[in-house]
């Protein structure tokens, strides 16, 4: 709680009150401002923007952190969001999301109860440990340059082969006769070999979402997105 106390809740929420009469809100009638305490001591504000399409309104708190960027960036450690009346309002989801950005789960909101840490406002929340998880430890399939134009198009074919008497998988990426008429059908790119299917199905699946896993004994699977289709019933699935 001792976080909590040196926080000038009056104040944020003073400045959050201000910013909210300069709010453009003409469609909902519903003004909302919002002023965030930065972690070198500075205070920045926000107030919602309307727009004729409703689709793209900017919400105070979307003010907030481009603000804070303008300014000198920083992180967030506390938010007063109030309505017309000078009330603390809740976030909404999207901008919960940007708070998580840009304050962590630690940024606290003035709530009407008590401040709530961010983490107790959006719990399992997104962020960027997520994707480095999957982008820093495993690195995600290319498809060649001179091969993006048949990104989505064509067929994957994994199958097993041999290497120093080992069984491995590989794949090669076939042109389908049924991209454009005429077209000539052939290979567009042979796979590296792989110790794990699943590994060589992905190298698919970056190509083309059909996708097709033949087994030793001839036997094809399904192994692409979305529902088998007739000619392929039934789907790949690990021993």
């Amino acid at each position: 709680m001792g976080v909590v106390m040196e926080i000038d809740w009056e104040r944020l929420r003073a400045a959050a009150t201000e910013v909210m009469r300069h709010a453009y809100a003409p469609y909902s009638k519903f003004p909302v401002g919002a002023a965030a305490l930065v972690d070198d001591g500075r205070v920045v504000v926000g107030c919602n923007v309307e727009n004729a399409a409703y689709g793209v309104v900017l919400c105070a708190e979307c003010g907030v952190v481009s603000s804070l960027h303008a300014t000198g960036g920083g992180r967030i450690v506390a938010l007063s969001c109030v309505d017309a009346t000078g009330e603390p309002l809740m976030p909404c989801g999207r901008c919960r999301q940007l708070l998580w950005e840009n304050g962590g789960p630690e940024c606290l909101i003035e709530t009407k109860g008590r401040p709530l840490r961010m983490a107790e406002l959006l719990p399992h929340a997104f962020g960027v440990e997520d994707l480095e998880a999957v982008v820093g430890e495993t690195p995600l399939p290319v498809v060649p340059e001179r091969l993006a134009a048949w990104r989505g198009r064509g067929t994957v074919f994994v199958h097993p082969d041999l290497s120093a008497g080992q069984q491995v998988w590989t794949a090669y990426w076939e042109r389908s006769s049924g991209d454009t008429e005429g077209a000539e059908t052939g290979v567009l790119e042979e796979g590296p070999t792989w110790d794990d299917p699943a590994e060589a199905i992905t190298w698919g699946l970056a190509r083309t979402p059909r996708v097709v896993v033949v087994d030793a004994s001839g036997t094809i699977f399904w192994a692409g997105e979305g529902e088998p289709p007739l000619e392929i019933p039934v789907r790949w699935s690990p021993a």
